[in-house]
């Protein structure tokens, strides 16, 4: 059996990456959430004139783990300014990762948290970090078996809804 790739998005991708980021979204949140706010945050956060403009923003880099060819899921990371809170130049932000509904529970997530700590370590971070929803219990758990731990908090809006993200880091060696 193939075994899943990592890759670099480009700007080609754009238009897969905002399927795979709506269907993705959905299946983490759509049921925690009312149905105004979920369109009205995928509206806003998955446009494709937005995901282009990350897609080129310097500092923040899109991966894909693939089966031929097909997208199983998606990481986000992000360094320098491109980091959603300030953390310094010695720090990468994890932003996303999400893995499709039907591959879930298969390590995929850990392939993609493996690579950017590796990713982090190469390039001479000392920290990783990222901002996980405080009502997604699987999530949590899986940060905390990798060894992250939680150092602050930050909001984040959902249509009408504004919630709270736990911030999570950990150090590397």
């Amino acid at each position: 059996m193939a075994t899943p790739k990592i890759r670099q998005l480009t700007l080609a991708d754009a238009e897969t990456l905002q399927a795979l980021s709506v269907e993705t979204f959905q299946d983490t949140f759509a049921a925690q959430n009312t149905a105004a706010n979920m369109t009205a945050f995928l509206t806003s956060a998955y446009n494709l004139p937005k995901l282009k403009k990350e897609l080129q923003q310097p500092g923040s880099r899109f991966y894909f783990i693939e089966l031929d060819g097909q997208p199983l899921g998606y990481l986000k990371l992000n360094v320098d300014p491109a980091q959603s809170e300030v953390m310094g130049a010695d720090n990468l932000e994890i932003e996303r990762i999400y893995i499709r509904p039907t591959q879930k529970h298969q390590g995929l997530g850990s392939r993609f948290l493996k690579f950017a700590i590796e990713l982090a370590k190469s390039e001479g971070k000392t920290g990783v970090w990222l901002g996980v929803w405080e009502h997604n219990e699987p999530a949590k758990r899986f940060y905390q078996k990798w060894g992250f731990e939680r150092f602050n908090q930050h909001d984040f809006v959902m249509g009408t809804d504004t919630q709270t993200d736990f911030l999570l880091k950990k150090a590397l060696q």
